[in-house]
């Protein structure tokens, strides 16, 4: 059965899409720590993110360093955690989080909330700052 994430690939499931390459694809999290909390996947669904072939793995961290960098000139913070914890979702993939503090990469807190329009005018915010 086909992962959340793969379904989102296919376009079964609606997605906040902040950027896309034919193996990539970055997306903010319907359930953010912190605002622009963006998830970043290879499409080909593997699930561990140590176990993507040398290409797959490199070229994820490549494309999440180019989100990142947008995601920082879109959302205002000191820098940008990253996190890999791949226990809730059976599909490899990096949390981008704003950070301004420590507790800002807190996944026990609260998730946040924002409105539809405001979720599509910051991904399209952060995709503005990706020279494709």
């Amino acid at each position: 059965m086909a992962t959340i994430f793969s379904r989102i690939v296919k376009g079964e499931i609606p997605c906040y899409k902040v950027a896309e390459t034919a193996d990539f694809l970055a997306f903010l999290d319907v359930n953010p720590v912190a605002l622009g909390h963006t998830l970043v996947i290879p499409k080909q669904e593997i699930d561990y993110l140590f176990d993507l072939p040398d290409d797959l793995y490199i070229g994820l961290n490549v494309f999440s360093r180019e989100v990142a960098h947008a995601l920082k000139q879109a959302v205002p913070c000191v820098k940008i955690g990253t996190c890999v914890i791949g226990l809730e979702v059976p599909h490899a993939h990096m949390h981008l989080i704003p950070i301004n503090k420590l507790e800002d990469m807190r996944f026990d807190k609260p998730k946040l909330q924002f409105p539809a329009e405001e979720m599509q005018a910051l991904a399209a915010k952060i995709g503005s700052y990706i020279a494709r």
